[in-house]
């Protein structure tokens, strides 16, 4: 038997989601889960308020898709009551393309369906990391991105994505070097994406691309006013123009 965390460490959770099976399937498991203790369940969004308002849960188990209120509302509505400290939330959902959005609102996890009790039990601990964790500073600049691969979201931080491609309403994170290199689809424009990206570690160079500066190991003049990136690899990327004077001025030209 799994020793008893202490009181303080039993987040207090309220299941959210339309769907009775789902919100049957997240008791069962939840129930095997010694560190929550569910409260409440709620079938919409607007009982979900009502909910957190009368429970005051430390954690909320939520569906992104629901009628008339959905996840993301609900989320933003809890981010705007200044009243008190939200409740924690971890997404859980059949879609994967939210996840964007999610973080934006400062999830602790996105899970999706069908939920394995495993996955959902790292969802918590991250949820209880934070829970005890006082007067942290949180940066305005993102530190992690979520990314669909197979039946799954992977956690990617951003310190270890080196290049950032434009594909149509995608972005492609490349992620390693050398053998170890990999990369993630993320629906996302890049323009989106670099505006919650920090600029001391990151520099757009083109409207397709964006590079982690100390991925870059040099600038080169090719002629004509055309110049290109020379990263660690080995690579060369062509600086468009629009982005040119700004990427002189990092290397202090």
């Amino acid at each position: 038997m799994a020793d008893t965390p202490p009181l303080d460490a039993v987040l207090r959770t309220l299941i959210v989601d339309d769907e009775p099976l789902a919100v049957e399937r997240m008791q069962v498991i939840s129930a095997e889960l010694a560190s929550i203790n569910v409260v409440g369940t709620a079938s919409d969004g607007e009982a979900a308020l009502r909910l957190v308002e009368a429970l005051k849960p430390d954690l909320i188990l939520l569906d992104m898709t629901m009628p008339k209120l959905d996840g993301l509302g609900v989320a933003k509505a809890l981010a705007r009551n200044a009243d008190r400290t939200p409740p924690a939330v971890i997404f859980v959902t059949a879609h994967d393309d939210f996840a964007v959005e999610a973080f934006d609102l400062d999830a602790i996890d996105y899970v999706l369906k069908p939920v394995a009790a495993d996955r959902l039990s790292r969802a918590i601990d991250r949820a209880i990391s934070r829970h005890g964790s006082t007067g942290e500073v949180q940066s305005e600049w993102l530190s992690e991105l979520w990314v669909p691969h197979r039946s799954e979201l992977l956690r990617i931080a951003i310190s270890e994505v080196g290049r950032i491609d434009a594909e149509r309403d995608y972005v492609r994170l490349h992620v390693g070097q050398g053998d170890d290199a990999r990369s993630y689809l993320l629906l996302q424009t890049i323009a989106g994406l670099e505006k919650k990206l920090d600029p001391a570690q990151f520099i757009r160079i083109h409207r397709s691309t964006i590079l982690r500066k100390d991925h870059i190991r040099g600038l080169r003049h090719d002629g004509l006013g055309v110049w290109s990136a020379e990263l660690e690899e080995g690579d060369a990327l062509r600086i468009g123009r629009t982005y040119l004077s700004k990427v002189k001025a990092m290397a202090g030209r």
